[in-house]
């Protein structure tokens, strides 16, 4: 057994290269043809806005099974090449169109999607301690309450597979940790990777080398299986909470995908490339224009992405056949969404996330599960601090008191709320990020109409009109109206400071 190894670094175009990996044998393609045989059976064009096109199925019986499926830096490009996730969640459930997380840095987000609170409430700033990371999650006494804890109390059985937090668990006396509230524990170690990488089962370590059958997306997906597969022997309801590492860098195809999608490119909205940046703040403007190369690495970038995601979408096929062969399709909600977007080329990213941008904070969130609409889509601004209260309350548990998001649970029912958010913050708390872009510390309000952001080190400011200008190249912070950047910053001023019922207001 080897040792986890120390934190590493790679460049996003890295790819991990590893041994030559050869095709696998066709019997991996059944997942596709599952995907396709159920796409085949389900198809019905996309609904409203909720109320939705079809009638809402019927409502669980009793307490139902949940399964929140989180990806890692998934944009909404990523998922236009997702069979099984059209036919199966597009079509088949609700779709969110304002889906937001708050601070679009992967483990403050994921600490956020376990507790339901803004970041400067659980205070897991970055991805790394002391600011940050796994251990500072655990030596600030968070993993007493967390959604696993809430939910493991009101009688279900808990189960975490895959990526928990980053840095897990290094720096900690017991590499074998498993946090309260889990009763099935299956966590990736930090670094995680496609190959070679080692995983906490249960207390247990155990290695996965680079054999084809090593695959991480494949691996996970096989302990889904069996988790399904022991509700026949044990009848209370599960809460999995499924955790892949795609598509995050080094985006590694399964070798079944590694060539397909060919000219897939990355997006060229207006944003791409942006020319002129003079608008921006100083950490913009250093960005340099992209070249011709540059452009290209891009496109092979998000090619890699797409191609990484289609295993990950044969996962959700094979997680739907299985609960219908076990006849719990029909009691069970699935979760889709993403810790964070991601950068590609937007106003001269060439990659990464972190800022308070439209490809950053914008995230795919989708639901199917008994009572939700079919084919329907909801506008309403969806956070990730909602995901956690929104699962307990699915399942008629207790949310911990210090939550700060909102049950989104009317909408999966067909319903608007008469009064819902019309804004929310978003935090970013350390100059440098993983993808070494140095931005600086910044709060932002972002609302139906405007994203107005602060620099406190430098005194910049941002401001964008996002009806007339959706992609953001003209801020507006020194000629907007001085009556609206009042109300902009009095807004924000209030929420930074938020916790629980006032950021719910």
């Amino acid at each position: 057994m080897t040792q986890a190894c120390g934190q590493c670094k790679l460049s996003p175009f890295s790819f991990a290269r590893g041994p030559e990996m050869r095709r696998l044998p066709c019997v991996r393609s059944t997942f596709l043809l599952v995907a396709v045989a159920l796409a085949a059976g389900s198809c019905r064009s996309a609904g409203p806005v909720v109320p939705a096109a079809t009638a809402p199925a019927a409502l669980p019986k009793g307490q139902p099974n949940i399964i929140l499926l989180l990806t890692d830096d998934l944009d909404l490009a990523g998922i236009e090449h997702m069979p099984a996730l059209k036919s199966l969640f597009t079509q088949q459930g609700t779709t969110f169109t304002n889906a937001f997380v708050t601070t679009s840095v992967c483990c403050p987000s994921r600490a956020t999607f376990l507790t339901g609170q803004y970041v400067h409430n659980h205070g897991v700033l970055d991805n790394r301690y002391p600011l940050g990371g796994f251990r500072k999650f655990l030596e600030s006494g968070k993993e007493q309450s967390t959604i696993a804890t809430w939910m493991q109390s009101a009688g279900y059985r808990t189960g975490l597979i895959g990526k928990y937090m980053n840095q897990y668990p290094q720096k900690v006396k017991n590499p074998t940790h498993v946090p309260p509230g889990w009763n099935e524990w299956q966590g990736v170690f930090f670094p995680e990777n496609y190959y070679e990488y080692q995983v906490n089962e249960n207390g247990k370590v155990v290695y996965y080398g680079a054999e084809e059958a090593d695959y991480l997306t494949d691996v996970l997906r096989q302990k889904t299986a069996t988790f399904i597969g022991q509700k026949a022997s044990d009848p209370r309801p599960f809460f999995l909470y499924l955790a892949p590492f795609s598509p995050h860098a080094p985006a590694r195809p399964a070798p079944r995908h590694d060539e397909e999608l060919p000219g897939v490119r990355a997006p060229r909205p207006p944003s791409f490339n942006e020319e002129d940046v003079s608008d921006k703040p100083a950490w913009v403007k250093n960005l340099p224009p992209m070249t011709d190369d540059k452009i290209a690495e891009t496109d092979n970038w998000h090619r890699k992405r797409v191609q990484n995601m289609l295993a990950v979408d044969e996962m959700l096929a094979d997680i739907v056949a299985r609960l219908k062969a076990a006849g719990e399709l029909d009691n069970t909600y699935i979760v889709f969404t993403s810790d964070n977007g991601f950068q590609l080329g937007a106003h001269r990213m060439d990659h990464g996330k972190g800022d308070a941008y439209e490809e950053s904070i914008r995230v795919p969130l989708l639901v199917r599960g008994p009572g939700v609409p079919a084919g329907a889509k909801v506008d309403a601004i969806v956070l990730n601090i909602d995901v956690a209260p929104t699962i307990a309350d699915l399942a008629g548990a207790r949310a911990a008191d210090f939550v700060d998001g909102r049950s989104f649970v009317p909408f999966l029912r067909g319903a608007r709320p008469k009064a819902w958010r019309k804004d929310f913050l978003v935090e970013h708390w350390v100059d440098e990020t993983d993808d070494g872009i140095g931005i600086p510390g910044y709060v932002a309000l972002r609302t139906t109409d405007h994203l107005y952001v602060e620099y406190p080190t430098s005194n910049e400011r941002e401001l964008y009109d996002l009806k007339k200008d959706p992609y953001e190249l003209q801020s507006l912070h020194q000629s907007a109206p001085a009556s609206l950047q009042k109300k902009l910053a009095g807004r924000l001023a209030a929420l930074k400071d938020c916790r629980a019922a006032s950021c719910r207001d």
